[in-house]
């Protein structure tokens, strides 16, 4: 009876397993077995699009719940809550406030107020997800015409959207969240009531000064409004636009340079995981999970550092309103301010802090986001 020669390897690997299997992966959805197989691949068709709006949001929530522990520190820090004044200023005193907010509530005092967050950022994170495939399909129809102005352009537009469809409900929290009043509390449908019938920011200020009710957050809803109406729920949008374009662009941007370098041939064989066999052509090969997380990661230091000097520009316009005498700084009046304050240095104060929260919450929501897709194959 003739052997074969690879008989004795044959038999080797089955008295040995683990000689004939690759090593386990360290990250679940880094088995490269588990890797499913793209079945959706029409981006119009109704199943993608649900699939990709559910991907994103959750993506979106699983990032905030990440970072929300600094989230609940931030806020108290900025409302100036008598017990943690004494943390304020050192980076060690973040660290010492979580541990008295665990001392005191448990790990849930860390996430207080989180459900409403994740309520709010679920729409937000699916709509710019979903708005980024979709635009990005119609930009960028065909792989040649895949380059850096038109990644951005796609990003952008993805968050103006998303901004668009979810700035009402950013307004209203703000309104509820500043609210004051010892005696009662507004209900959501005052609120919306209130914010549709104000007729110009001069009376909505004055109404807040007799209630005691001014603050940042009436310079916030109080951009110049001549009639009543829908337009009201969008007080303050275009600082918040302007913000919002860089920011998105510049994170897609990052986000899809970035796995292009790592997706490199001298480095592919470490950083991806295997094509699906029935992948889409042209589809790029999806990464291990810290090569993820390392383009997410990334994508979020650019993108704050692009976007950090109108964000502070838009606070200052926030806080300039309630404190003056009535008149509304525009955005190029308020940049000449700080630069004649405190120089270049002045846009990029506080950056650091931000970083500490942008990077991993941008991490958390792409390595998400595309685990997800392969999740639900798209």
């Amino acid at each position: 009876m003739s052997v074969s020669p690879h008989e004795p390897r044959q038999v080797a690997d089955a008295q040995h397993p683990a000689r004939g299997q690759p090593n386990p992966a360290v990250c679940p959805t880094d088995d490269e077995a588990a890797v499913p197989h793209n079945k959706t691949d029409n981006k119009r068709s109704l199943d993608y699009v649900w699939r990709t709006g559910v991907a994103g949001g959750l993506a979106g929530c699983m990032a905030k719940t990440v970072v929300a522990p600094l989230d609940r520190v931030k806020i108290l820090f900025q409302a100036h809550n008598p017990h943690f004044l004494k943390y304020t200023g050192s980076w060690f005193g973040v660290a010492e406030a979580m541990k008295d907010i665990y001392r005191q509530d448990g790990p849930l005092g860390l996430f207080r107020g989180h459900s409403a967050t994740l309520l709010r950022i679920f729409p937000y994170a699916a709509i710019k997800f979903l708005a980024y495939e979709q635009i990005r399909a119609v930009v960028i129809s065909k792989k040649e015409h895949e380059t850096p102005f038109r990644r951005l352009i796609s990003g952008s537009m993805a968050g103006v959207t998303s901004v668009f469809f979810t700035y009402p409900l950013e307004l209203i929290r703000v309104r509820l969240a500043f609210e004051t009043k010892k005696d009662s509390r507004s209900s959501l449908r005052s609120i919306c009531r209130r914010i549709y019938s104000e007729k110009s920011h001069q009376k909505l200020l004055a109404t807040d000064l007799a209630s005691g009710t001014a603050s940042a957050a009436a310079a916030a809803v109080n951009t110049a409004a001549p009639r009543s109406g829908l337009v009201n729920f969008y007080r303050g949008f275009s600082p918040t636009l302007l913000g919002m374009l860089p920011y998105a662009g510049m994170s897609f941007l990052t986000h899809d340079t970035a796995g292009d370098v790592l997706r490199h041939p001298k480095l592919s064989k470490w950083t991806t995981l295997p094509q699906p066999e029935n992948a889409p052509p042209g589809k790029a090969a999806p990464l291990r999970y810290w090569a993820e997380l390392i383009a997410g990661g990334i994508a979020g230091l650019v993108s704050q550092t692009a976007s950090y000097p109108l964000e502070v520009i838009r606070r200052r316009m926030q806080v300039g309103g309630a404190v003056g005498d009535g008149h509304r700084m525009r955005i190029g009046e308020t940049a000449a301010l700080i630069m004649r304050e405190r120089g270049t240095r002045g846009f990029f104060v506080g950056l650091t802090i931000g970083y500490v929260k942008v990077v991993p919450m941008a991490a958390a929501a792409f390595f998400t986001y595309e685990r997800l897709k392969m999740a639900l194959d798209v």
